[in-house]
């Protein structure tokens, strides 16, 4: 194993400099993929050897492994690749975790300067290529500007709205020289939110006055709960209000769902009439650390526009106003928006009858233990989601992938605690991320139990990992929905169109015997009296698991989605 390298040269190369800025604000994972304009790079991660490189199989994998190990540790995730291809690959992993609030910065490598222009082999614009998609980009075009630039790069990421970053690195600015006295940063902005804002006093007043007239206050929270901390403020006001927490996807987490106030997930994906009917009975609404969008209020029908009065707390100025007519707009850190309405509204206790509430619950628990009880093959999802609950512990990680796993956990498995204990790539929903994202949310967190549950759309995505899995020795489990069709989108055919299906279906593959030829300990079940025991063993054993569940089709299930309920 390579030692680290102190260097004591006043002089630092470019990559050398690299590394040492991304050392300075707290960097202690980079996930990516080797390249040849990269080569300066490797070699200085190799010799000052103080980050841990987690060489990925493909870019894509890289930036989502980045994008799960930023949501569970607070942390900016890195990712890096190689000029060409390597930009192109990259660019979903960014492109999710800049729409869903999550900093990482993409670190590209790239033709020389001088190379520029002559059509060099893997050459692109990378500055055009990510500058609309990306919350903040740069090409360096002197190694001297390295250390200015990733100042510039974390203060952006974790500032305001947090988002993703991109730099574009040159072979021969990797190269080139850097002032040691140049590299130094602030250390505070390796983490988000960095520079929090305060709400206006005079909105917080109104809000106030607002929430102590309300009988019916409702709130529904998204990713900024869980983003900003601000999971004991929300109890906190919640409990003064006696208001039910509703929330979206990205913002489970927010409130333990065990708790008596926790509606659950509301929305057309994950959400259910019960869920719906708690958010259609409020007289306010608070959107806290939610954009309001298609998804959350299905198609902006619940709320109804102007049946509630609306709060809406969002660090975005943008974003208040946008879907909703605003009675109260709060633009600042969601945990200091809360904060302040708890100050502003000392003393205020109410007593409010949540029976109502309650009633929902039961009446959603209640269809669904009756699915879950099931034992027809193929399995029932509504069992899959009832037994990987019980094998799980409360601080375990679940990823999610579109299709089949994200509505049904979204609604059903009931997150024990607050923070990020679940999360699924709500932004755009491409399928292939939770394996990688797994992988991220591990070594953030490596003392608890991580577990990707995917469809086999998405497995034959991102199969190429779980050779990584093998070879990192990583104690994830994997759980494969097999049902050998692109689930969601031939139930919206079912559902829209008649059951005209249209190239929605694929051929029965055996996800445990291909996962066995990587060297990952598999299960194949399609008995569901054998569902139970199979989880605990994979999930107890020591390294990488899979188990290939073989499940009733989406478009045959009773899935938690508005538009196919209707």
């Amino acid at each position: 194993m390579n030692k680290p390298v102190e260097l004591q040269a006043v002089a630092l190369t470019g990559a050398e400099a690299v590394v040492g800025m991304l050392r300075a604000h707290g960097v202690e994972a980079i996930f990516g993929l080797c390249g040849d304009t990269s080569l300066p790079l490797y070699d200085a991660l190799a010799r000052l050897g103080s980050i841990k490189h987690v060489l990925t199989r493909d870019e894509r994998h890289a930036a989502y492994m980045a994008d799960g190990y930023a949501r569970v540790t607070g942390k900016v995730g890195v990712c890096e690749g190689p000029s060409g291809g390597g930009a192109t690959y990259i660019l979903p992993g960014l492109v999710e975790a800049n729409e869903s609030s999550i900093p990482v910065l993409a670190i590209n490598t790239d033709v020389s300067v001088s190379s520029r222009g002559k059509f060099t082999l893997t050459e692109l614009d990378q500055r055009s290529l990510m500058k609309p998609l990306t919350k903040w980009n740069a090409v360096l075009d002197r190694s001297a500007d390295i250390p200015r630039v990733f100042r510039a790069a974390f203060e952006a990421m974790t500032s305001g709205r947090p988002g993703a970053a991109h730099i574009a690195l040159p072979f021969d600015v990797q190269n080139g020289p850097v002032d040691r006295g140049e590299v130094w940063a602030d250390p505070t902005l390796g983490s988000y939110p960095s520079r929090r804002t305060s709400p206006d006093p005079f909105f917080v007043d109104l809000a106030a006055k607002l929430l102590r007239s309300a009988q019916h206050p409702v709130f529904i929270c998204g990713g900024g709960v869980v983003i900003s901390g601000a999971e004991n403020e929300l109890s906190s006001l919640a409990e003064k209000l006696s208001a039910p927490v509703a929330t979206t996807i990205s913002g489970k987490g927010s409130i333990d769902e065990r708790c008596a106030l926790s509606v659950g997930v509301v929305g057309s994906n994950g959400g259910t009439p019960e869920t719906r009917a708690v958010v259609d009975a409020a007289d306010v609404v608070i959107f806290a650390g939610c954009r309001a969008g298609s998804v959350t209020t299905e198609r902006w029908r619940h709320p109804a526009p102007r049946r509630a009065r609306v709060i809406h707390i969002d660090v975005d100025p943008a974003v208040p106003g946008t879907n909703y007519p605003v009675d109260v707009p709060l633009v600042g850190d969601a945990k200091l928006c809360l904060a302040s309405l708890n100050e502003a509204l000392e003393g205020v206790e109410r007593h409010g009858d949540l029976s109502f509430v309650d009633g929902k619950k039961r009446e959603k628990f209640e269809k669904f233990d009756a699915l879950a009880a099931s034992n027809e093959s193929p399995i029932r999802p509504e069992r899959m989601v009832l037994e990987l609950g019980k094998s799980l512990d409360p601080d375990a990680i679940v990823v999610a992938d579109p299709g089949t796993p994200c509505p049904y956990l979204s609604a059903y498995y009931v997150v024990r605690g607050t923070g990020r204990r679940y999360f699924s790539n709500r932004a755009h929903g491409a399928l292939g991320y939770a394996l990688a994202a797994s992988v991220g949310a591990h070594f953030g967190r490596p003392a608890v139990k991580t577990v990707a549950v995917m469809g086999d759309g998405s497995f034959g995505m991102c199969a190429g990992e779980l050779e990584t899995l093998v070879r990192l020795k990583l104690p994830i489990t994997l759980v494969v929905i097999a049902n050998a069709a692109y689930g969601w989108i031939k139930a919206g055919q079912k559902t829209g169109y008649g059951g005209r299906y249209f190239s929605v279906d694929f051929g029965v593959t055996d996800h445990a015997r291909v996962a066995e030829a990587f060297g990952v300990k598999s299960w194949r079940v399609s008995d569901p009296f054998q569902l139970s025991g199979v989880f605990r063993q994979a999930i107890s054993a020591g390294g990488p698991t899979l188990v290939d569940v073989v499940c009733q089709p989406l478009h045959e299930a009773m899935a938690p989605v508005s538009e196919w309920i209707a």
